[in-house]
C-alpha cells in the first residue's frame, strides 16, 4: 500500500505558506506505509518538532490496478473518498527546505497521515465539487472545497500513474486549502465532508 500526496494544490495555501511558483503539473510526494493513522487512534506529537501543522484534504482509495491512465478514464480507478490530514512538521520542513535539502522526514513520518472513514463516492457527491472542513475542539479551523484545485483529482490519478503503478488499496492525499496551522496536545479533530462526521481523533 502506498500512500501518494499532492502539494500545492490550492492557490490560496500556496500563497498562505508563501509559495509564488506557476505550476503547471502537480507536486508529487510519498508518505510511508507507517504514516497511515485510522481507526480514530489518537496522534502522538513527535519528539523531533515543535510545531506540527494540520492540512486537511480529501483522500481517495485506488480500487483497481492502473498504470500510464488516460485522464478520461482516471475515474474508472476510485469509488471511495473520504478526509484526511496530511500532519507536517512545519519547522523541520522549513529547515530542509531552506538548505535544499529533502524533507521526507517532515511529512512520512509514523502516524502523519489520518485518515477518516471512506464513504462511496456517490454519497460525497460531485468529486469536482466536494466540500470539506475540519473543526478542533469544536471550532472550524479549515475549510475547502475540491472545486479549488489548481489539478483535478483526475489529473492527478492520471499523473501519478506515469510514474507509479497504482495498487488496489493505494490512498491518494489530494492537497490541503489554506487554513493549515499547529495542533497541541488534547486538541479534538474532527473532519468533515459536507456534514457528515468521517474524522474524529484526539492530539496526545
Amino acid at each position: 500500500m502506498k500512500i501518494i500526496a499532492v502539494g500545492m494544490n490550492y492557490a490560496a495555501h500556496n500563497k498562505e505558506l508563501h509559495h509564488s511558483l506557476e505550476l503547471s503539473e502537480p507536486t508529487i510526494f510519498m508518505k510511508s506505509d507507517s504514516s497511515l493513522l485510522k481507526d480514530g487512534k489518537p496522534f502522538f506529537i513527535p519528539d523531533f518538532s515543535s510545531e506540527i501543522h494540520y492540512e486537511t484534504e480529501i483522500v481517495i482509495k485506488i480500487n483497481r490496478l492502473g498504470k500510464n491512465i488516460a485522464e478520461r478514464f482516471a475515474h474508472r480507478y476510485y469509488d471511495e473518498v473520504t478526509v484526511g490530514i496530511d500532519f507536517t512538521a512545519r519547522d523541520l520542513q522549513n529547515k530542509l527546505r531552506a538548505e535544499g535539502l529533502p524533507w521526507e522526514i517532515s511529512k512520512a513520518f509514523d502516524n502523519s497521515a489520518a485518515v477518516g472513514t471512506f464513504i462511496p463516492l456517490d454519497r460525497a457527491g460531485d468529486i469536482d465539487r466536494i466540500p470539506f472542513h475540519l473543526e478542533i475542539n469544536g471550532q472550524k479551523v479549515q475549510e475547502g472545497n475540491t472545486s479549488d484545485m489548481l489539478f483535478s483529482v483526475d489529473k492527478i490519478v492520471a499523473y501519478v500513474s506515469r510514474f507509479f503503478t497504482l495498487k488496489i488499496g493505494d490512498l491518494i492525499y489530494t492537497g490541503t486549502p489554506v487554513g493549515v496551522g499547529p495542533v497541541k496536545i488534547d486538541d479534538h479533530l474532527q473532519g468533515y465532508i459536507g456534514e457528515r462526521k468521517l474524522l474524529d481523533f484526539y492530539v496526545r
